[in-house]
């Protein structure tokens, strides 16, 4: 009807601008009608890329919350390598993660640093947080251990981590640094994150069982919440 209605403005000889005003306007009308609302029609991937170099490491890494679980993953110390498959698996997220670090030191400042690029990444991916979910919570068992984990997108950084092993090595891996690795990664993404190994007597298997835990609650708490019809879950209206 706009088109038919400008070319018999136009044959009638009127004035070329009002014809241009005329286009322009449908023009802008029909952009704004294709946008989708975040939440409600077409949900935005949460995707974000990290890189960071410090004289001790070097991280570059690409994360998709949305994903299928699909990762490869390098960071020069194949413990780490094997918890952060799992939690891509177990979490349903794509995570492209390639790190180098001063291992021959000792695996401190990579497994920091690693905390510290992820949470960059998922403070970077979840936005606003509007449409989501807000809260996880997911308890795993692994043979004999038992983890629970619950989180909150409350964008203050805040870790319990209540985790007591009698042996703290996993083969040549100091498990102690995986409660660095989280505290790292709460401070930098803005989520509270509680942590308690319920049960477990193996160092490896209570890693996995966290691991796992931590990715299955991430993956509830970043899930759509139709209910909210895309805004922000808080009744302060901001997170």
């Amino acid at each position: 009807m706009g088109e038919r209605y400008v070319r018999n403005v136009q044959a009638r000889g009127s004035i070329p601008l009002i014809s241009t005003i005329f286009l322009s306007w449908v023009s802008i009308t029909s952009s704004r009608t294709c946008r989708s609302t975040p939440g409600r029609n077409v949900a935005m991937q949460k995707k974000a890329h990290v890189k960071r170099k410090t004289k001790e490491t070097k991280i570059e890494l690409t994360v998709n919350l949305d994903g299928a679980g699909q990762s490869s993953i390098s960071t020069g110390i194949p413990f780490m390598d094997h918890m952060l498959t799992l939690f891509s698996a177990h979490g349903f997220l794509d995570l492209q993660l390639k790190a180098e670090g001063d291992t021959q030191i000792d695996d401190h400042h990579t497994v920091e640093d690693l905390g510290i690029c992820l949470g960059m990444a998922l403070h970077q991916a979840l936005g606003d947080k509007k449409g989501l979910r807000r809260y996880g919570e997911a308890t795993v068992p692994m043979d004999e251990a038992l983890a629970r984990v619950v989180i909150d997108l409350s964008n203050r950084p805040y870790l319990s981590y209540r985790v007591v092993l009698k042996k703290q090595t996993a083969g040549a891996f100091d498990v102690g640094l995986i409660e660095e690795f989280f505290r790292a990664l709460v401070n930098h993404a803005g989520i509270t994150l509680h942590v308690k190994l319920m049960a477990g007597s193996d160092p490896h298997h209570s890693a996995e069982a966290i691991f796992k835990a931590f990715a299955r609650a991430l993956d509830h708490a970043v899930g759509p919440e139709l209910r909210l019809k895309g805004e922000v879950p808080s009744t302060k209206g901001l997170l």
